[in-house]
């Protein structure tokens, strides 16, 4: 199969029982793609909004990393297992009988805001090089340092019989099963995460599913799902180089703009190609940063 310098994001649904790495591959494959990347995985039992890049969409991929998150997560109340999630073999149960949904409301209500959170044995997150779940499988604990996430609203969508559903908006590095397993604490009962699908990163929200993708006719029809790479940092101001301002940036020079913004991060642009990301210097200078390969 011949290979494709293509470039821009899907928005891709991924569906349950389907690891991040498996999705990434298989749109990969679809697309005839050289070279691809997700942002941010999901876990296995984990469904929704997985960002993947194409091409030169790829170096971006760390700013996606960095956006909000939202989720839609149910939690079983009553419980605690190993993994904070339905995989895991259940280690105690509790009475979830003198729970109220005002004390739901006032406990969760708790949680918003700066807080510190200590990742999961059963994460992705790396110690010597081997993910963290993997030494857990050994049944090895490693010592994790608490880190700071913000949670900017949760959302109680309904409390029927032990299954608590909530809505979560949070900043990137938030863990909703250790959220859950701290809510459960705070409830006196336990929880563990029965249901989670992220239903948007940053600004992004539509997705397309796999059986989207294998209903089009042709590549050039998969292309048109794509949307443009420059949408992930679409926040940040527009510079506009010249012709020759464009051949000294490509050369990896700093260049003086008429105009420019006089600090931060910025899009470079010439006419309506996207050239890359720039920054602006001390002195007022514009330097790429990352530049695209078309």
């Amino acid at each position: 199969m011949v290979k494709r310098n293509i470039n821009g994001i899907l928005l891709f649904n991924k569906p349950v029982n389907v690891s991040s790495n498996a999705a990434l591959q298989r749109v990969k494959r679809l697309f005839q793609a050289n070279k691809a990347g997700h942002t941010g995985s999901l876990d296995q039992l984990a469904s929704g909004l997985l960002p993947i890049c194409l091409g030169e969409a790829t170096k971006l991929s760390n700013f996606l990393l960095m956006a909000d998150k939202y989720y839609e997560t149910t939690l079983t109340l009553g419980f605690t297992t190993l993994t904070g999630d339905a995989e895991g073999e259940i280690l105690q149960t509790r009475s979830t009988d003198n729970i109220s949904r005002e004390q739901i409301d006032k406990v969760v209500q708790s949680f918003i805001g700066s807080n510190k959170q200590v990742p999961p044995m059963y994460s992705a997150i790396k110690h010597q090089g081997q993910p963290l779940y993997k030494l857990a499988r050994q049944g090895k604990t490693i010592e994790r340092k608490a880190r700071t996430i913000n949670i900017y609203d949760i959302e109680v969508q309904s409390f029927i019989d032990n299954y608590l559903a909530i809505k979560v908006h949070c900043s990137k590095g938030t863990y909703i099963r250790t959220l859950a397993e701290d809510i459960g604490e705070a409830l006196g009962c336990g929880a563990f995460v029965s249901r989670l699908h992220r239903i948007r990163v940053g600004d992004y929200q539509n997705m397309i599913d796999f059986a989207t993708l294998e209903q089009q006719a042709d590549l050039e029809a998969l292309d048109k799902l794509l949307i443009p790479m420059e949408t992930a940092i679409y926040h940040w101001p527009k510079v506009n180089l010249s012709v020759e301002l464009t051949y000294y940036i490509q050369q990896g020079q700093a260049v003086q703009v008429p105009q420019a913004p006089t600090d931060g991060w910025v899009q470079l642009f010439n006419e309506e190609l996207f050239l890359g990301i720039g920054r602006i210097l001390e002195d007022g200078r514009v330097t790429p940063k990352r530049l695209i390969n078309y």
